[in-house]
């Protein structure tokens, strides 16, 4: 019994295209799961640490909220595939918020504001973002831009 195969009706550079970007998906795939292990694994590590000296501080809470938003990123990407740029802007003001609690006593007065102007700058983005999601809400991501 044998199973008649249709040739590919597609050109050369079709197929190829359709390799590639087959292969691609694939290593994209493998980085997210290597992201999300990492994630993962680093996430536990500070559970280990919080639990073996008893003690939290503020900082110690927003590297956790820092992983957190990071899992939340490779999750949402795959499970729609897609990615605001807001996950980014708000992990990056989490970030600097840590540093300036982290570095309080011995920064200076300068880099405290650039550190606060930063915060207010990507708080501000994230706000432009939304409001032009809103406003203006693009076909493309297949959402009206409110639910975001």
């Amino acid at each position: 019994m044998s199973i008649d195969r249709k040739p590919d009706a597609r050109p050369p550079q079709g197929r190829l295209r359709a390799r590639l970007e087959s292969f691609l998906g694939m290593v994209e795939l493998a980085g997210l799961v290597v992201i999300g292990l990492a994630t993962t694994f680093a996430m536990a590590q500070e559970g280990w640490k919080f639990a073996a000296l008893g003690v939290f501080s503020i900082t110690d809470l927003l590297l956790m909220f820092l992983y957190l938003e990071v899992l939340a990123m490779v999750v949402r990407y795959l499970k729609l595939g897609q990615l605001p740029v807001r996950f980014p802007l708000y992990i990056a003001m989490v970030s600097l918020a840590r540093d300036l609690i982290l570095r309080f006593n011995e920064a200076t007065e300068f880099h405290m504001l650039a550190l606060c102007a930063g915060v207010v700058m990507l708080a501000c983005g994230v706000l432009i973002l939304r409001y032009g999601q809103h406003r203006f809400p693009s076909n493309d991501d297949g959402q009206t831009g409110a639910g975001e």
